[in-house]
This record gives C-alpha cells, structure tokens and sequence, in this order.
C-alpha cells in the first residue's frame, strides 16, 4: 500500500508540472480579438507572426506604385492587449519583424501594453527588431537558442534582461533604453553588439559573461554603468563610447 501511495503521489506531481500545448494560431486570434495574453508552463506550437503580415499583405499597394507616390515600405501593427508568456517554450519562430522579400514591405509589431517574456525557451528565432514597448517588457531568465534582434527596438518603461542566455551571436544595435536594465548574470555564447546603443538610466552588465566579443562601439550610457565581475571572451570595441560623458577606458581608471 506504501507503494501505491508513493506512486500515485509521483504521478500527480507529475501531471501538475507537464506542460500544456497551445497553438500560435489560437493566440494570435485572442491578440486580435484585443483579449490580453496570459499563459504560463506551456509549449507552444507553431509560428507566432505577431506582426499579423498574412492578414496584411491582400490590401497592400503594390510597391512600384506606391512607393513611386511616396508611400511607405514599413507596415505597423500594434498590439493593444498585454502579454505575458512565464515558463514558456516557443517551438517555431517568434516574429515581431519580418521584412517580406517578396513584396518587398517589412513587417513590425508594436507593443502598447506590458509585453512579459520570462523564464521562456525560444527554440527558433526571435525577432524585435524595430519594435516599440511602450509599458514594461520583461525578458528575464530567457533562454534564446537560435537568432535574435532588439536592433533599433525602443523601451519606454521598465525593462529587464537578467539572467538570459544567448546561444547565437544577439544584437541590441541602436536600441534605446529609456529606463534602467539588468543584463545581470547572463551569458552570451557568441558576439554581442550593442553598437550605438542608448542607455538612458544606467545598465548592468555585473556577473555577465560575454564568451566572444563585446562591441559598445558608439553606446552612450548616462547613470549607472555596473560592469562588476562582468568577462569578455575576445575583444571589447569601445571606439567612441561614452560613460557618463567619458571615454569607456576613462571610466574604468576612475572605478579602479
């Protein structure tokens, strides 16, 4: 009878902490009904295309002759509702950019509402290139396994992206950080670019470890600039960064 009980208490632990699977369409059809997203230990199943460009493309000017009038290449969705995504595995691809060969519009997604990625796996790429996060954006002990791009994305609120792991080379090029973010304790497998970066309210980098090159060439930090026990691989680019109004080789004969 031990036995059985033991068991049957394994299998109920069990059950409680498998994952759920719930499809990207299902999601994207909540988004666009303006229903808010708040899903937690789940798998999910197929692209999520967060820029609805499907829905898009029919209704487009072909790009001759729109383009030739003036009009824009660049289509923006923006989505109203809140997301939240805890202890999620993303299976396919993550799309908040996708620039489109074929008709030759590029597709961006905007986030007007909190925007929580935490604890999440992306399996596939993950795409934010250009986006906005007008409220709080949370990406913290993310994992991202294959390509991903914040290039040119905007953060308005609060942000964070401690503890996060970046298997391939991540790129934060020209993104601007209105408030303070933590990159505390992540890890970045290959390059990491932060090129002409703005951090506005300061930026931690303590305990991170950059396994290759670190490029902050051009990156502007004003407020605080922790880089406590933080190692860099190969080589850090620094030409033209500025620390509070300093050269970055400045900065650290004065921390010294």
């Amino acid at each position: 009878m031990k036995y059985i009980i033991t068991s049957l208490a394994l299998f109920v632990a069990t059950v409680s902490f498998a994952q759920k699977t719930v499809n990207a369409s299902d999601i994207l059809s909540d988004i666009k009904n303006g229903k808010n997203i708040n899903i937690s230990n789940a798998t999910i199943e197929g692209v999520l295309d967060l820029t609805y460009m499907d829905d898009a493309l029919p209704s487009l000017p072909k790009r001759k002759r729109w383009w030739n009038s003036g009009g824009s290449n660049t289509v923006e969705k923006d989505i109203s509702g809140s997301i939240s995504f805890v202890n999620c595995t993303f299976k396919n691809d993550v799309l908040a950019y996708i620039p489109h060969e074929e008709s030759g519009y590029t597709f961006i997604a905007n986030f007007e509402d909190d925007a929580i990625f935490k604890n999440c796996t992306f399996e596939r790429k993950a795409m934010f290139k250009y986006s906005d996060f007008d409220e709080n954006a949370d990406f913290s002990g993310s994992k991202f396994l294959e390509d991903s791009t914040f290039k040119y994305a905007e953060f308005s609120r609060n942000i964070s992206f401690a503890n996060t792991l970046f298997e391939e080379p991540a790129t934060f090029k020209y993104a601007d950080f209105r408030n303070f973010v933590s990159f505390a304790n992540s890890v970045f497998k290959e390059s990491a670019t932060f090129k002409y970066t703005k951090f506005k309210s300061g930026v931690s980098f303590k305990n991170v470890k950059f396994e290759e090159d670190l490029n902050l060439k051009y990156t502007k930090v004003d407020g605080e600039f922790n880089i406590q026990n933080m190692e860099v691989g190969y080589d850090i680019d620094s030409k033209y960064t500025k620390i509070n109004g300093k050269s970055f080789s400045k900065y650290l004969l004065k921390s010294k």
